[in-house]
């Protein structure tokens, strides 16, 4: 039996992307149970809040039953090679959804694996924020083509999802990095290939958001830079989302984040907690964008 994975946005089409969207907001009660009597792993390398949170209940809403496995309780290639450990797991679940430090893991996973395999974060991409993202995005703004979406720091796996997510939806895209933490030439004209009505990366951030539609930033220092933290800081400065910055956005602009923030670093709290912002919803569209995938990876129709 054939089985699709979750591991990039790009793994749907443009036109999957789109019934993606719709399922996430189909009533409940129009998706059936098509994990009824089914278990999903969730296995979690790294902690999150919203990731369990909104996994754990989107399976529950389809009629599975979630089972929540630490890191450390399984020890890839520690106790046991990711293989062993997949087949296994593939014995007992209908899908195997895995966050995790090294993306390598989730293409071994996959290689193996008799049943889907869903990418809940790796170090190189985070395809449900993404779909959280787009999602978020066409509630606030409508339909998404044309519209522009621009991106603030660190070219990082959120920030990869979000403009594969949002190329293939038609948006304009641009970026705000700093040097050495930008996207590459491949990848922008990776975007391009996707649909992006335009790909655009300047150092200026006063550029970068002027007549956006949509705002984004992340965190300057992801799970497990810690490290890094002081020089971050200090190459990230002239970064930060402000009332200043956002007040060059379009009029109706939003703004968004994935959380978790650092108020007072890469966003004003000004900013992330005025009326512009819609984290919050973001955050709750995490769980309909997770029942949105695993519907689609289980055959339901929208």
């Amino acid at each position: 039996m054939t089985h699709r994975n979750f591991m990039h946005a790009y793994d749907l089409s443009a036109t999957e992307l789109q019934s993606v969207l719709t399922l996430a907001e189909t009533p409940i009660s129009k998706l059936g149970r098509p994990l009824d009597g089914k278990g999903v792993a969730l296995i979690f390398e790294k902690p999150s809040n919203r990731t369990r949170h909104s996994m754990e209940m989107a399976v529950v809403q389809l009629g599975g039953h979630p089972v929540y496995t630490r890191g450390e309780e399984v020890g890839m290639d520690v106790r046991e090679s990711v293989e062993d450990i997949t087949n296994v797991m593939s014995g007992y679940h209908a899908m195997l959804c895995a966050r995790v430090f090294d993306h390598s893991v989730l293409h071994r996973m996959a290689a193996v694996s008799s049943v889907p395999v869903v990418n809940m974060l790796s170090d190189f991409a985070h395809p449900l924020q993404a779909v959280a993202d787009v999602l978020t995005m066409q509630q606030s703004l409508g339909k998404l083509s044309g519209k522009t979406v621009t991106y603030v720091g660190d070219f990082n796996n959120v920030a990869r999802s979000l403009c594969e997510a949002s190329a293939m939806l038609g948006m304009h895209i641009r970026l705000g990095c700093p040097e050495g933490y930008d996207a590459q030439d491949n990848e922008l004209l990776g975007l391009t290939e996707l649909g992006a009505a335009s790909v655009e990366q300047y150092r200026d951030i006063a550029i970068a958001v002027t007549g956006a539609h949509a705002v984004h930033t992340d965190t300057w220092t992801s799970m497990g830079q810690e490290s890094e933290s002081a020089e971050r800081e200090s190459v990230f400065t002239g970064f930060e989302v402000t009332n200043e910055i956002m007040s060059l956005a379009d009029s109706n602009a939003i703004f968004m984040h994935c959380l978790p923030a650092h108020r007072g670093q890469e966003v004003s709290p000004s900013v992330i907690d005025g009326p512009q912002s819609k984290i919050y919803q973001q955050a709750h569209n995490r769980m309909h964008a997770a029942r949105g995938v695993l519907a689609f990876l289980m055959g339901v129709q929208q």
